[in-house]
């Protein structure tokens, strides 16, 4: 069953030494290669905003995004496909701490309707409603998304929270 799926990356660090990637440049790279696993129809990607380090602050500035599309498979399945995109831009996750510095991040923020909570998922993304960096971007392309689980509007989240240091970065040419 077809389902409309929101995902938020982001990036903070090149590929290597070798390979000086921009963060920018990753994101450019990793919504070519999410088309490729969502229908080609009502495809959408917002803005790249530029927005401080939560929860371990002593990094670099994140840039993140936020894609979307319909993805017709499994919550697992997508999960599965993303973190191959992941890897095959630099992440390793047995050689990073949780929240530092990283080449790609892809979180599964929505997936349609569908609640889900097992040991290596949770959808709605159990931050969503607490990060401007995925709710700026989100309501960019969606202005009149809702919180799925209690209907409140993103927008009326994202009016109660304190700023966070999102900026509008750039839009991406694909």
């Amino acid at each position: 069953m077809l389902e409309r799926i929101v995902l938020g990356l982001g990036s903070n660090k090149g590929l290597s030494d070798e390979m000086e990637f921009e963060p920018v440049q990753i994101l450019k790279m990793a919504v070519i290669e999410l088309q490729k696993i969502f229908l080609p129809k009502d495809f959408f990607y917002s803005s790249v905003y530029k927005s401080k380090a939560m929860y371990y602050e002593d990094q670099s500035d994140f840039f993140n995004m936020v894609v979307s599309g319909f993805y017709d498979g499994t919550p697992q399945e997508l999960l599965h496909q993303i973190n191959e995109i992941e890897a095959n831009f630099g992440r390793n996750r047995l050689n990073e701490f949780r929240n530092g510095p990283r080449t790609l991040d892809i979180d599964i923020e929505l997936f349609g309707e569908k609640i889900v909570s097992d040991a290596n998922l949770e959808i709605p993304h159990k931050k969503i409603k607490e990060r401007q960096f995925v709710l700026i971007p989100l309501l960019e392309i969606f202005p009149k998304c809702a919180e799925p689980i209690s209907g409140v509007l993103f927008s009326d989240i994202l009016a109660k929270l304190p700023d966070q240091g999102v900026e509008f970065f750039c839009k991406l040419d694909l």
